[in-house]
Formats: structure tokens, C-alpha cells, sequence
């Protein structure tokens, strides 16, 4: 097989070639329509990986004849998007009406992305924005306003088994090998509906299927079965980029499971990270903010689990370590589930923009000089330990925020304990 992969070989030379997307780019396409236009706006394609983001913007400047110029926002700054947007304004072939295409537009600073406004609004460029992230989260709204957002579809089984027998048809090195899907079941699971995977992994199948079984010597006739394509996915790294979209997928769906209280996701989704090389630091460190940030107070030896999980990972290494993390996952999967220190520091936090430096109370404040004590600092501060039950009946708030309840206590057997030590100490005072 040549270098260069099936998929790249494959890559339609014609918005007609496009798969999956037509309501952008069929006859009656929004995108298709556009260019009989003669218009093309900025804009963020929204889509999962490998149903042709970068395709079909490479296809919408060959279609307008635009001069094309592509960035991508892992190793490109600030710096680079002025170079490009200064030739797009100067005089020459670049200049007219060029589109920009920033691959994984999401992962893009607000500094880099302010970077854009002007040029966009100016119509110093046509910005093609690429990303598998959520728009509405991911890009500023500034720049947001300014590009329309088309969101291409999750590739089909149809449309997958059709990019299959193109290939087949039309690729010179594969049309050298009689090839036979007998099963594909296998190679649509391995593909996870990115066809650009799905078009690799079947050249690997291929490939290995010439070699043949042990002791083969190349033969000239494949036949794809689904044990043939988990041989060679086995054989190669788990669907997983540290770098790249899944990262962010799979760490998503790895905490999601723990806040649902489903340890048997949160260890699949966690062997998927072991299996893709992720660092363990990395998984220790967000099992620490869940064990806060969804436990809580409701155990809070949970807090504590997480804490000497990370530790631990650092003392003993791999791969250990991973029987490390899949306790303390299986732990927060069952412990119970509270936010209230979550949405208390929040709330708590909102105020304090809202209300501006309020001033701390008199009698709460520190009296380190004479100065001060005569100024009433301290004054009247009682002292907790002095009184019975350990408890004084004082403000603690600044005066506008008197009677304000930040915390509320969970709908669980420790923090409902809490509840009822407050209502013992505060009586109608506490809002529970």
C-alpha cells in the first residue's frame, strides 16, 4: 500500500462526493445553495470527528475559487492569524476574498479568538471554523454572532458501508486486492462513525488479510470478518487521543458516570483512558474535584479516597496504579451524592460580585492596637466557647446580607444531620 492512507486517498474531490451532510450540501442544501450565490458567510462547522468538516471547507473555496488558507488552533497563535489576515488585506491572489479554515476552532484562547473580530466583521477574510465542542461554550459570543453555525451529522451505517464499496470501486491499491466484505458489523463499531477511521482501519484489515494467517505470503484475495477486523484492532492503540476530541469525550463520560452513581461505566470509561495512554495524574486529579464538587459533605471521606488515590498513583506508577484508580472510582460511583458545598460557594461567590466590599463587621473584626480597639474593632465579639453548647446567638454576615442561607444541606444522612444541628443552634434564623 502506498504511504499515503486510504482516507486521505479517498477524500471526495467534489461537494457531490460528500456523504451523510445533505441538508448543507444536497441539491437543495443550504451550503449548495450559497454558493450559486456566490456568497459564503463565516461560519463554525459543528460535527463529530471524520464526517468532513475540513473536506467540505477545502470544497467550498475550490467551488468559489477562493484562495485557501488553513490554521490549526494546536500549534497556531496569535501571531500566525495577524500574518494571515494581513495578506488576506494586502494586494495579490491571497487577497481575493480568502477563507481561512482554523481546525478545532474550540481549542482557541479568547485572545486568540478576539483576534478574528475585526477581520471578520470587516469581511477582510471568510473565517470556516472546525470543531467537535459545542459552539455556544466554546467560541466567544463576540465572534459567535458574526459566523452562521452548520452542524454536520454522525455518519450512518448506509453511509458508511457506501464509503466502503467506493473505496473498493475506486481505489487503485485496494482494486488490486479481491477483497470480500462478508462481515462489516466489527468494522462499524471499530469506526465509532468516523469514516475517517473506518477507511484506515479496513486498509489495516487489508493489509493484515494479504499477509495472511501466521506463516502467509501475501495473498491477493481478503476477506473482511468481524474476527479479522478485532485481530487488528486489538493490535493497535485503543480509540483514544490525549491530544484530540475523544480526550475530552471520554474524561466527560468517565465523571458523568461517577455523579450518576454507575460504577460499571465509570470503569469502562476509565480503562478506555487506561488503555489509551492517558496519564493517570490527570484521571487522580478530576476524581478529587468530583469527590467535592458531587459528594461532598455527604461523605466526605470521599474527599479523602481521592486524595490518597493521587498520592498513591505517584508512589507506586504503572501499572499498578491503575487498580488504584478503579477503587477509588468504584468508591465515588456509590458513595452518596450532594453539591451543597458546590452551589453554596457559588451562590457565595455571586453575592460578593453583586454587593461589592461589603464591610466586615465591628464587632468580627481584628483588634491588633489600641487604635483599633478605641475605633470599636472587636467590640462585643462574643466568644463561641463561652457560651453554652458551644454556641453564641451573634451576626457573622455584613448587615445587607443578614439572614442570607448560602449553604443548604443535601437530601443525605450526614448533611441532614447538619440540617438539624442548624436548626437546633438557629432555630427560624437558618432558611433550610
Amino acid at each position: 500500500m502506498e504511504a499515503i492512507p486510504l482516507a486521505e486517498r479517498m477524500r471526495p474531490s467534489s461537494l457531490d462526493e460528500i456523504v451523510g451532510q445533505e441538508h448543507l450540501v444536497g441539491p437543495e442544501g443550504i451550503l449548495r445553495k450559497a454558493i450559486a450565490g456566490k456568497i459564503l458567510p463565516s461560519m463554525i462547522l459543528w460535527g463529530p470527528p471524520g464526517v468532513g468538516k475540513t473536506t467540505l471547507a477545502r470544497l467550498l473555496a475550490k467551488e468559489l475559487g477562493r484562495p485557501f488558507h488553513t490554521l490549526s488552533a494546536i500549534s497556531s497563535g496569535v501571531k500566525d492569524v495577524r500574518e494571515v489576515i494581513d495578506k488576506a488585506g494586502g494586494a495579490g491572489l491571497f487577497s481575493r476574498n480568502a477563507i481561512l479554515f482554523i481546525d478545532e476552532i474550540h481549542r482557541f484562547s479568547k485572545a486568540q479568538q478576539d483576534s478574528l473580530l475585526g477581520a471578520v466583521e470587516k469581511g477582510t477574510i471568510t473565517l470556516i471554523g472546525a470543531t467537535t465542542e459545542n459552539p455556544s461554550f466554546e467560541v466567544i459570543g463576540a465572534l459567535l454572532s458574526r459566523c452562521q453555525v452548520y452542524v454536520l451529522k454522525p455518519l450512518g451505517v448506509e453511509d458508511l458501508t457506501g464509503l466502503l464499496h467506493r473505496a473498493m470501486e475506486r481505489d487503485e491499491e485496494i482494486r488490486k486486492v479481491s477483497v470480500e466484505l462478508k462481515e462489516t458489523d466489527a468494522l462499524m463499531r471499530a469506526s465509532g462513525g468516523d469514516a475517517r477511521r473506518l477507511l484506515n482501519t479496513f486498509e489495516l484489515c487489508v493489509q493484515a488479510g494479504q499477509s495472511g494467517a501466521p506463516g502467509g505470503t501475501g495473498h491477493r484475495s481478503v476477506t473482511i470478518t468481524n474476527e479479522l477486523v478485532q485481530e487488528v484492532v486489538q493490535s493497535t492503540a485503543a480509540r483514544y487521543d490525549k491530544q484530540g476530541e475523544q480526550h475530552y469525550d471520554i474524561i466527560s463520560a468517565f465523571i458523568k458516570s461517577l455523579r450518576g452513581s454507575d460504577p460499571n461505566a465509570a470503569v469502562y470509561w476509565l480503562a478506555r483512558m487506561v488503555e489509551g495512554g492517558e496519564d493517570p495524574k490527570f484521571i487522580a486529579r478530576r476524581m478529587v474535584i468530583l469527590a467535592s464538587e458531587d459528594i461532598g459533605n455527604a461523605d466526605p471521606n470521599a474527599l479523602l479516597m481521592a486524595t490518597t488515590a493521587m498520592q498513591a498513583i505517584q508512589m507506586i506508577g504503572w501499572p499498578e496504579g491503575r487498580i488504584i484508580l478503579s477503587q477509588c472510582a468504584i468508591y465515588l460511583a456509590c458513595a452518596p451524592k450532594s453539591n451543597a458545598s458546590y452551589k453554596a460557594i457559588g451562590a457565595a461567590q455571586q453575592a460578593a460580585r453583586d454587593m461589592g466590599d461589603l464591610a466586615v463587621p465591628l464587632h468580627l473584626r481584628n483588634a491588633p492596637t489600641r487604635l483599633m480597639k478605641e475605633l470599636g474593632h472587636g467590640k462585643g465579639y462574643q466568644y463561641s466557647h463561652d457560651a453554652p453548647g458551644h454556641f453564641s446567638d451573634q451576626e457573622f454576615l455584613p448587615d445587607q446580607l443578614s439572614g442570607t442561607t448560602f449553604y443548604r444541606p443535601g437530601d443525605n444522612r450526614r448533611e441532614q444531620a447538619f440540617a438539624t444541628y442548624l436548626r437546633q443552634v438557629w432555630g427560624d434564623k437558618y432558611d433550610l
